[in-house]
């Protein structure tokens, strides 16, 4: 911990104070800009920057993007260059490379000069305490395009303590968060467990209901085996009207919705920032008209394996044509229903049926000839769903405490980067 009368004020809003023996440098006396094009027919490791993960090698991530055809003319990067992602640099996507490789125009390549510790910078560059400072120094007529080029970022002003010190604060960084991500990471596994638990538990009660002693037949069906005799083994299409509603392109241009795609859309939850459109403005594939009680379930990119039940508070979403809109008939009551889609067995299924390798998809079609087992009984189906609601409603609780720890922990890691450096 540093003294009160061991510190000095500077004119940096995000920084008013640094240690006396510290100073104040501007970006581009601490790094240089390297544009060292690799040559033709390389065979150099293609690196990537995240904001969540810094720099890593794309053949161990390619599930985050297309592979480049070729890496010619690619910037070289040298062990220890910092890259940055100047589209989203001021989101943090910006870390050390511990790997020679190529990486893309599109990022910027810096070696740090005599003195600097990229470590340091990095702990720094990628901490929310400066990401407004680089965001206002980042040009574009939009958020969404805002790019950081080097001519402003080398304009930023950094503290740049001596060697040693950014050395030690660098040590003291890498120790305390490997535990910190050590812990996380177990935290993590348990999440992990309690899922699986909870799937499994879904899995058991939708396929074999809730007497044990009950009299079994085989449902005709490899992954599911023996069902209750009362049971029925039919179609998806038999339960549900699919697709029923969308919006026409008559439309009032003025009429506004908001917007579900697939990338909004975990199994059971809603992920990410939820878009408003205008009609008049909205994507082409902004269609499909979703009510209360309907199941959607992703149809294209189908490993994502995203199923949403539309409850009262959804009511008013228009989701994508990429989603299969699933309306209940009679013979089902609705949450049983998306139990019984969102099941592991059922969705995975779903995936072995898709076709296409970078972008899976199945037809309505194929869809609607999987095959669901159902109770014939609706008050059986209403057991069931209170039963397993009330469950997993209890296991939900404990991975939304295990998640809160694991958010004040981040929290701790971020204030922790912020004090450091």
């Amino acid at each position: 911990m540093i003294n009160n009368w061991s510190l000095k004020k500077t004119d940096i809003e995000w920084l008013p104070v640094i240690p006396n023996n510290w100073v104040i440098k501007r970006c581009k006396y601490l790094f240089k800009l390297i544009t060292e094009q690799a040559p033709e027919n390389n065979y150099e490791e293609l690196l990537s920057v995240y904001t969540d993960i810094g720099v890593k090698p794309r053949k161990d991530l390619e599930q985050r993007g297309n592979r480049a055809t070729t890496t010619d003319n690619y910037w070289l990067v040298k062990k220890n260059d910092i890259i940055i992602n100047k589209l989203l640099a001021w989101m943090g996507a910006i870390g050390v490379s511990e790997y020679e490789g190529v990486t893309s125009p599109a990022y910027d390549i810096l070696r740090p000069n005599d003195g600097v510790n990229p470590h340091f910078y990095s702990y720094l560059l990628r901490n929310t305490i400066i990401h407004t400072e680089l965001k206002k120094y980042s040009r574009g007529i939009m958020e969404m395009r805002l790019r950081l080029y080097f001519d402003e970022l080398g304009k930023v002003k950094l503290p740049f303590p001596p060697l040693d010190v950014q050395n030690k604060i660098v040590r003291f960084l890498n120790e305390k968060l490997f535990d910190i991500d050590r812990y996380v990471s177990s935290k993590q596994k348990q999440i992990d467990l309690l899922n699986e638990q909870k799937s499994a538990f879904i899995n058991q009660v939708v396929t074999k209901g809730l007497d044990s002693n009950v009299k079994m037949k085989d449902s005709g069906i490899e992954w599911i085996g023996e069902i209750p005799s009362n049971w029925i083994v039919k179609p998806l299409k038999y339960y549900v009207h699919m697709n029923i509603e969308t919006l026409p392109e008559s439309t009032d241009p003025d009429y506004e919705f908001e917007y579900l795609d697939i990338g909004n859309v975990q199994t059971g939850k809603i992920v990410g920032d939820i878009e408003k459109h205008k009609f008049q403005n909205a994507p082409s594939r902004a269609r499909r008209i979703v009510e209360n009680g309907n199941t959607i379930i992703s149809t294209v990119r189908t490993y994502l394996k995203a199923v949403l039940y539309i409850k009262n508070e959804f009511s008013k979403y228009i989701v994508s044509t990429g989603f299969a809109v699933l309306k209940p008939k009679k013979e089902v009551i609705p949450y049983f229903l998306y139990l019984a889609v969102q099941n592991h067995p059922f969705i995975n299924m779903v995936t072995a049926k898709s076709v296409g390798a970078s972008y899976p998809a199945i037809n309505p079609t194929t869809l609607g000839s999987l095959k669901l087992v159902v109770p014939k009984d609706v008050d059986e189906q209403n057991k069931i769903v209170e039963f397993i609601s009330a469950q997993i409603k209890k296991i939900d609780q404990n991975i939304n405490s295990i998640e809160n720890q694991i958010k004040l922990i981040s929290e701790y890691k971020h204030s922790l980067i912020a004090e450091a450096v």
